[in-house]
């Protein structure tokens, strides 16, 4: 019997449009969950390119890396850079009702 291997899947893979990543934070703002929105932060940065995103923010790749991971914690700071560098700004909206 011949052995099936499976490759890592990433998010990151199937970023392709402005519209891709719009999508993906809007979801994940809605979740609610600062762990899994980092996740996405991460991914979009992943997509990218973080080695050059880390760059132009003067900080380490493993630091970025490891900032936007699940396991993370960001400074508010390094969240609203990251997603500065990448062409979104953070706003604000009342919630809609349940």
């Amino acid at each position: 019997m011949e052995k099936t291997t499976v490759s890592d899947w990433h998010l990151a893979d199937e970023i392709e449009t402005k519209e891709d990543v719009i999508g993906m934070l809007e979801a994940a703002f809605e979740e609610n969950d600062t762990k899994f929105l980092l996740k996405v932060i991460g991914e979009i940065a992943r997509s990218k390119g973080m080695a050059q995103l880390a760059k132009e923010l003067n900080l380490s790749r493993e630091g970025l890396y490891d900032s936007l991971s699940p396991k993370g914690n960001p400074s508010f700071e390094t969240v609203v850079k990251v997603l500065d560098n990448l062409g979104f700004q953070l706003s604000v909206q009342q919630k809609k009702a349940s």
